[in-house]
């Protein structure tokens, strides 16, 4: 284990234990003087204006994403499920955007987002349909980045759904259609309760992933227009390298990791609280 352990704590633990520290400092990037500050960059954050909107508008993001990957995913996987044939070629299908690396997908995305000219906007235009504009309205921006993101990955969640559904005991739903359940019935007293460990499981791993959220609308938007889409992570990379102020940056950092934190420890809880129901 010795080399693993020695990798991880390289990474990992190295860079982490350096953002600690500087977190604590006034350290700039560049900059020679530096002080120890204590609390202080934890406390200018917290009560600064703009941390406060760019974690609502993360929240509001990340929730609004994953909420619809979850529901186009699982409806997703339950046609997949329901399929006799030609089910493989169809995941691979859907599985491609996720196999592009997102710097590439938010480019592509772009070109369709992009006002007046773009593919989106030619098409709605040669409709008779005057298009908003995407990129540049605060709300339509916001509606870009979680469709762009929901495009991206939820591939992921359909195929963990539906090989979820595979080890599906199919004797229950043989049973409930037996005893005369709707197919809205057996979705909701048979499928969901039986799934609700991998459910609870793969949101916990979408929502950590999507907290980190910072390429896709880095090309799109750039946090634009004005400060509507910008994340905590795109705040956290304009401190570090647009202002240099790399001590406030790593307590923003270590801020955003005590709230994903805590969003996995709920996570946990609700997981254990379903695998005792389960029991």
């Amino acid at each position: 284990m010795a080399p693993s352990v020695a990798v991880m704590a390289l990474v990992l633990l190295y860079p982490f234990g350096s953002a600690l520290y500087y977190s604590f400092t006034n350290y700039y990037l560049g900059g020679t003087n530096t002080h120890f500050v204590g609390l202080d960059n934890y406390i200018a954050l917290l009560s600064e204006q703009r941390f406060w909107a760019d974690m609502l508008t993360t929240m509001m993001i990340v929730l609004c994403s994953v909420g619809l990957q979850f529901v186009v995913g699982l409806a997703m996987a339950l046609m997949l499920y329901a399929l006799s044939g030609g089910v493989r070629v169809i995941s691979l299908l859907n599985f491609l955007p996720h196999v592009v690396t997102p710097v590439v997908a938010g480019i592509f995305l772009k070109w369709m987002f992009v006002g007046r000219w773009g593919l989106l906007d030619a098409t709605l235009i040669a409709l008779g349909i005057f298009p908003p504009d995407w990129l540049g309205e605060p709300l339509w921006a916001k509606f870009s980045v979680i469709m762009a993101d929901t495009w991206k990955f939820m591939p992921f969640l359909m195929l963990v759904l539906y090989a979820g559904l595979q080890s599906f005991d199919t004797s229950l739903l043989e049973a409930a259609q037996i005893d005369g359940a709707t197919p809205w019935q057996r979705l909701r007293h048979v499928i969901l309760p039986m799934m609700k460990p991998l459910i609870l499981f793969v949101l916990a791993i979408r929502m950590m992933d999507a907290f980190r959220f910072f390429d896709i609308v880095y090309v799109l938007t750039n946090g634009g227009p004005g400060t509507a889409t910008e994340t905590i992570t795109l705040y956290t990379y304009q401190l570090a390298f647009r202002m240099l102020e790399i001590g406030r940056a790593s307590a923003l950092g270590v801020l955003t990791l005590l709230v994903v934190a805590g969003m996995i420890v709920g996570m946990i809880l609700l997981m254990q609280r379903g695998g005792r129901e389960a029991i």
